[in-house]
């Protein structure tokens, strides 16, 4: 607990600041729409249009809330928003295949406990669904085509895309896959073990110097470690270390603890200020596992260096 104290209060910053030498917002992204969306929860029929940008470039918080609001994500207690990643991907998508038009959600945010009662229903959802850790939504579009949405975006290759029938598609900011019902695989009755885990950065581009915030999802299990360094390598090669950060934890344990999903959704530590232009991943350790089937490690998503 002392850990995870002291790792809170350094988290306690908002989530969406940047430092004033770094790029702008709009920058921070692999794919960004306009950042302009028409939000509809059919759920809890909570409307609204946002603009996710400012005219300055930098992230809009008020508007990010009013998406949290949509989606039922319990912004304070999380200590964060719905993935910033997963909002200008589904504005790219929706900027190209119905402009204008609402993006009407079936589904947003899920508390573990009910995503358990949807699976209990019988229904799609799978134990560790990228719901729970807001970084997921299923959606349709007014006049566009279930299949063509769904083959669009698996086009991209950059995230969860699946498709159950219909002009319904489910899209998440996690690991890049693809599926249809048949190969959903989200009824499995055998335990996780966190097999499935994923690590990933809060952005895709940064500067120098920058903190950088890393995320675990698709968790089963919270009790586990980490240990202290992430280590950085060009993107693709994997053998060789480019540099060895330690996380701005404030402890100095060999094995932190992961004691809950807060602590799992807040590592972060300081890119070198020498590190050169180019594309990298990041790789965290784990200690004190509590299955022999939980990896040994995990490798973040691609990140760009840039000045």
């Amino acid at each position: 607990m002392r850990f995870l104290c002291c790792f809170f209060l350094i988290l306690s910053v908002s989530l969406l600041s940047i430092p004033a030498d770094a790029q702008p917002d709009s920058g921070r992204f692999f794919l960004m729409g306009s950042g302009v969306l028409q939000l509809k929860n059919l759920r809890n029929n909570r409307e609204a249009g946002v603009r996710l940008l400012n005219p300055d470039g930098s992230f809009n918080e008020a508007d990010f809330k009013t998406v949290d609001w949509i989606f039922g994500f319990p912004t304070e207690e999380k200590g964060e928003h719905i993935s910033p990643r997963l909002l200008f991907m589904l504005s790219y998508f929706a900027d190209r295949l119905a402009p204008g038009k609402t993006i009407n959600i079936e589904s947003a945010y899920r508390s573990p406990e009910y995503n358990e009662k949807i699976r209990a229903g019988g229904n799609n959802a799978a134990r560790t669904s990228t719901h729970i850790d807001g970084l997921a939504l299923d959606f349709w579009l007014e006049g566009v085509d279930g299949k063509k949405l769904w083959e669009t975006i698996r086009a991209h290759n950059c995230g969860g895309i699946g498709h159950y029938g219909g002009n319904i598609v489910h899209f998440d900011a996690g690991r890049p896959r693809f599926w249809e019902a048949a190969t959903s695989g989200t009824r499995r009755l055998e335990p996780d073990y966190n097999r499935n885990l994923y690590l990933s950065s809060e952005f895709d581009r940064y500067m120098p110097g920058e903190d950088i915030r890393l995320a675990l999802s698709n968790l089963s299990n919270f009790q586990f470690g980490v240990r202290p360094q992430v280590e950085v390598f060009r993107s693709g090669e994997k053998r060789h270390v480019i540099a060895s950060l330690p996380l701005n934890h404030g402890d100095d344990a060999t094995c932190l603890p992961i004691g809950m999903r807060k602590a799992s959704r807040f590592l972060t530590a300081t890119l070198p200020a020498d590190l050169p232009p180019g594309r990298y991943q990041l790789k965290l350790v784990f200690c004190e596992k509590p299955f022999l089937q939980m990896p040994d490690e995990a490798y973040s998503n691609p990140i760009e260096m840039s000045r």
